[in-house]
């Protein structure tokens, strides 16, 4: 017998509006949509107000625009050089349309300009002025490691933005990568931006409190079922509303 697989069927974003218009009403800073957002499953449990209906963006991905548009306002990006790990499709074009010398690594994804090991990359010190790597550091066996490394290649000065997610109060180390998880080596606390700190002239965080709701920076995620078969590491929280963390590493 051959199994059927059920494709998710995703309405255009004029039709999931007209069909969710009592959801509550966000704004996406990205495209600049206006009204509810998708709801999003995953192996974490289902998540509320997530996913931007026209252009796809996610929680993370707002918060990271609005918190690097913020930090990019004001600097000549133009005579900058930049190294983006694993590179998102917005971010990719956000990016590569501003900084004078735009570049692109990851471990297997294609397309990049550089296939890298993030614990032991191939470029001379201070090499890059700007480094962007949004949820990476929870897949590297040897984050500490990783960190190090994008420090060195960091010229003095730099900056680093190393978002990871944030699911713990404290950090939990796993033993191996978890597939489950997306094969993540560890569950991020609220404490992971600490880590950053023996290597970075200063750290800086910013969180879904410092930014306007109507963006809808939050993650809405019932943890308080955690652990679970599939991730028994994992600690529960309280709450059905999480902050999100951007950590800003300054060289």
């Amino acid at each position: 017998m051959v199994r059927k697989i059920k494709k998710k069927i995703r309405l255009p974003a004029p039709l999931f509006k007209l069909l969710n218009g009592a959801k509550p009403q966000f704004e996406c800073p990205l495209c600049h949509y206006h009204g509810p957002f998708r709801d999003f499953d995953n192996f974490g449990g289902r998540r509320l107000h997530v996913e931007c209906p026209r252009c796809g963006t996610l929680e993370r991905h707002r918060v990271q625009y609005l918190v690097v548009a913020e930090i990019l306002n004001g600097l000549d990006v133009s005579r900058m050089k930049m190294l983006h790990f694993a590179p998102e499709p917005f971010f990719r074009d956000f990016f590569a349309s501003r900084f004078g010398q735009y570049e692109t690594a990851d471990l297997c994804m294609k397309g990049v300009d550089y296939h890298v090991d993030l614990q032991e990359l191939p470029f001379a010190d201070a090499t890059y002025d700007f480094i962007f790597a949004s949820h990476v550091l929870e897949h590297v066996p040897d984050d500490v490691k990783a960190i190090r490394e994008i420090r060195r290649i960091l010229k003095p000065g730099g900056l680093a933005i190393l978002p990871v997610p944030v699911v713990a109060e404290k950090t939990v180390e796993y033993p191996e990568a978890n597939p489950h998880e997306a094969y993540h080596m560890r569950a991020p606390g609220l404490d992971y931006a600490e880590k950053f700190k023996p290597y970075f002239a200063s750290v800086e965080t910013r969180t879904s409190e410092s930014l306007p709701e109507k963006f809808q920076p939050f993650i809405y995620e019932d943890r308080s079922v955690w652990p679970t078969k599939e991730m028994p590491l994992r600690r529960p929280m309280l709450g059905k509303r999480h902050i999100d963390v951007v950590p800003i590493c300054r060289a």
